[in-house]
């Protein structure tokens, strides 16, 4: 979000899908110690929200021989962090109800169907968990007229 988005000034790790996880894991905890990062800064966590029907774009992400940079398009974001539908119960807990928020404004999404919708691009319905239905019908209903 803080990277493809510019959502949010700062981030507490950086989600990542990458391979070989084993030499990226040894990298990132060299680059943890030397900067002095959480032990947890770069997460793969995001794997387990992947589609088949992904959608990605470079945008003006840096690129650099070896690797390469991709993020999720909007309506990808939105779906996975839908599926997510983390909300938080302490300040420490992460949430997922501010980058919702944001994607919904972003993509100019005013219904919790349209929002259901572009979800349904990319996971089947029954997939779509309760919370995420009533998150949206939420988060839609603050902002209508």
């Amino acid at each position: 979000m803080v990277l493809a988005f510019n959502a949010r000034p700062a981030t507490r790790d950086v989600d990542a899908i990458f391979e070989p996880a084993d030499l990226i894991r040894e990298a990132a905890a060299v680059v943890q110690r030397e900067q002095g990062l959480p032990e947890a800064w770069l997460n793969d966590g995001a794997k387990g929200f992947l589609s088949v029907y992904h959608d990605v774009d470079a945008g003006d992400l840096p690129q650099f021989d070896g690797l390469r940079i991709v993020a999720p398009t909007a309506e990808y974001m939105l779906a996975m962090k839908c599926m997510a539908s983390r909300i938080a119960h302490a300040d420490t807990d992460p949430s997922d109800v501010a980058d919702i928020r944001f994607l919904l404004i972003h993509l100019r999404i005013r219904t919790p169907e349209a929002a259901l919708a572009i979800v349904g691009r990319f996971y089947p319905a029954g997939r779509v968990p309760p919370r995420a239905v009533y998150l949206l019908e939420s988060i839609l209903a603050e902002s209508a007229p």
